[in-house]
C-alpha cells in the first residue's frame, strides 16, 4: 500500500495527477507484484526503500535518500545501494547535473547509512569468527564466519554464480528480459509507447523519466550479466509503472492499437479458460488435487514451476477459479473494446482484481499438495514423540509452524541451512539414512514426515512393516515406528 501511495505522488508530482493515478493502479494490480508477494520475501519492502530513496533525491531530501540505502541493506544487502547510487550517476551524467552532486550531501549522508547499516553488521561478525576470511572459493562443509558468508557468498560469489549451496536456477537471459511482458500484464502492452519520447514535458517530468529509465536500464543490464531469477528485478517495477502511466495518460490522443491488442488477447484468453473448463467437466475429482498432477522438482525454483505439474484430469479440481478468471478476463477484454482512458483502466484494474482472487482459489485447492497442515494437525493429536523431517527444513516447514515442534532432519544438510550447520556450536539436528534407522528401530516413539516419491527408498531402509501410516494428504505422508493406541 505503501509503494503504490509513493507511486502515485511521484507520478503526480513528476507527471501529472492523472498519470500518477494511472501509475499506481498499473503497479496495484500487475501480475508480477501479486504473484511474487505471495511468498515471504523481503523485495516488495526493498522496492519501496529503493522507490522512496530515487524521490527524496528529485525532491532534494538528502538525509532521506541516505536513510533509505541503510534500511534497504538490512533487507537484502549491498543490491539496496548499488541500485540506487548507480541510478543517480547515470542520471547526473546524462543530464549534466554533476554540480548537483553537494545537494546530496554524501559525506554525513554516508555517515548516517553506516549509523542505520554497520552495527548489526559488526555484530554478526563479531558473534560469528573469523572475522575476516577472503577465501575465493565457495566449497561443501567448510565454515568462513558471517562477514565471508555474507559478502563474498552472499553477493560476489552469487553474482558470478560460484555460491554455494547452488539452491537456486538461473532465468536465461531473453526469457528474463521478455518475462516482463508477462509480471506487468495487462499494462504491459503499453511498453513500446511508454519507451518513446511523448513530446515536451516540463522539467520535472524529464527528470522523473530520466531517471526511471536509468534506474530500469541498470537494473537489467546489471543482472543480464549475473545469475537471476523473475522477482529480481522487482525495484524496477516503480520506475515502469510511471513511464506506463505517463503513456496511457498521452495514449488515446495518439492510437488506440496498445488496447485493441489487449483486448484480443484477453477475448482468447477468456475463450481459452471457458474451454478448458468445459472440458475438465468430464472428470471425476476424487481425493485431492495431488492425485491429478505431474512431477516435475526440478522447475520449482522458478515462480512459475509447478504450471508444469497442471493436467486437464487436475483442471477438474480448478473449475470455479477456471469460471471465474475466464468472467475476469471477459471483463478486461470489454473494457478494452468499448471503454477508453479512466473506465479502460478501471475495467483492466477489476479484471486483475477478480483474477487474482480467482488464483486464491486456486491455490487453496492446491493447498493439500502444496502445503502440510493436515499432516501437523494429526502431529498434533498424536501422542508425544520424536518428530524426523525428510530432506530440507522447507519440505514441511508448515509442520514445524503449526504442529509447533521441532525435530531432526533426514539428509536434510542442504540448501541454506548447509552453511551454517559447519558453525561452531551447531545444533546437531542432522540425521543420515543409518543414524535414522537406528533411532526407528529403538525404543522410543518417533514420527516420519516425507513426500510420496521418497516412500521407496524408506522402506527399503527400514522395512515397509515399520512404517505405520498416521496421515496421508497431497502426495505427503506421516508415518510411525509403531501402531498407535
Amino acid at each position: 500500500i505503501a509503494l503504490c501511495w509513493l507511486v502515485v505522488r511521484m507520478g503526480a508530482w513528476g507527471f501529472s495527477p492523472r498519470a500518477g493515478f494511472f501509475a499506481g493502479l498499473i503497479l496495484s494490480t500487475c501480475a508480477g507484484l501479486w504473484l511474487f508477494t505471495r511468498i515471504l520475501i523481503p523485495d516488495v519492502v526493498l522496492t519501496l526503500a529503493i522507490a522512496l530513496a530515487l524521490y527524496a533525491f528529485l525532491r532534494g531530501w538528502a538525509y532521506v535518500f541516505w536513510a533509505c540505502l541503510g534500511v534497504g541493506f538490512l533487507l537484502k544487502g549491498l543490491i539496496a545501494m548499488v541500485f540506487p547510487v548507480a541510478a543517480v550517476l547515470l542520471f547526473w551524467f546524462f543530464s549534466g547535473e554533476w554540480r548537483e552532486w553537494r545537494r546530496l550531501k554524501p559525506f554525513t549522508g554516508i555517515l548516517l547509512t553506516l549509523v542505520i547499516a554497520a552495527p548489526w553488521v559488526v555484530l554478526a561478525t563479531l558473534r560469528n569468527p573469523p572475522y575476516f576470511d577472503f577465501t575465493m572459493h565457495s566449497t561443501p562443509g567448510e565454515y568462513h564466519g558471517f562477514f565471508w558468508f555474507f559478502f563474498l557468498n552472499e553477493h560476489v560469489f552469487r553474482f558470478l554464480n560460484m555460491r554455494h549451496p547452488r539452491d537456486y536456477n538461473t532465468v536465461p537471459r531473453a526469457a528474463f528480459w521478455l518475462f516482463h511482458l508477462l509480471w506487468l500484464f495487462p499494462w504491459s502492452v503499453w511498453l513500446p509507447r511508454a519507451m518513446t519520447r511523448p513530446g515536451e514535458l516540463e522539467t520535472s517530468a524529464t527528470r522523473l523519466r530520466l531517471l526511471c529509465f536509468c534506474l530500469t536500464g541498470f537494473l537489467l543490464a546489471f543482472f543480464t550479466f549475473s545469475t537471476t531469477q523473475e522477482y529480481y528485478s522487482m525495484p524496477c517495477y516503480p520506475a515502469l509503472a510511471l513511464l506506463l502511466g505517463l503513456a496511457l495518460d498521452r495514449g488515446d490522443a495518439e492510437s488506440q492499437w496498445p488496447s485493441r491488442v489487449l483486448g484480443l488477447l484477453c477475448t482468447i484468453l477468456a475463450a481459452a479458460l471457458f474451454a478448458v473448463f468445459i472440458f475438465s467437466r468430464g472428470y471425476a475429482t476424487p481425493g485431492d488435487i495431488s492425485q491429478a498432477l505431474t512431477l516435475n522438482p526440478d522447475a520449482y525454483t522458478l515462480s512459475l514451476g509447478h504450471l508444469r505439474d497442471l493436467t486437464l484430469p487436475a483442471m477438474a479440481y480448478l473449475r470455479t477459479p477456471l469460471l471465474i478468471a475466464a468472467a475476469a478476463f471477459a471483463i478486461g477484454a470489454s473494457g478494452c473494446w468499448w471503454l477508453g482512458g479512466v473506465r479502460r483502466a478501471l475495467a483492466l484494474a477489476a479484471m486483475m482484481v477478480l483474477f487474482t482472487f480467482a488464483a486464491r482459489l486456486a491455490l487453496i485447492g492446491f493447498d493439500p499438495y502444496l502445503g502440510s497442515r493436515p499432516l501437523a494437525e494429526a502431529l498434533r493429536r498424536a501422542p508425544p514423540g520424536e518428530v524426523v523431517f525428510d530432506n530440507q527444513y522447507y519440505t514441511f516447514s508448515s509442520v514445524f509452524f503449526y504442529a509447533n515442534t521441532r525435530g531432526w532432519l533426514l539428509n536434510g544438510r542442504v540448501n541454506n541451512l548447509e552453511y551454517g550447520s559447519y558453525a561452531p556450536g551447531a545444533p546437531s539436528i542432522f540425521l543420515n539414512d543409518d543414524e535414522f534407522a537406528g533411532r526407528w528401530h529403538g525404543p522410543r516413539l518417533h514420527y516420519l514426515l516425507l513426500e510420496g516419491p521418497a516412500v521407496a527408498r524408506i522402506e527399503a531402509k527400514v522395512g515397509k512393516d515399520s512404517l505405520h501410516l498416521v496421515k496421508a494428504s497431497g502426495g505427503k505422508f506421516l508415518f510411525a515406528n509403531r501402531l498407535l493406541q
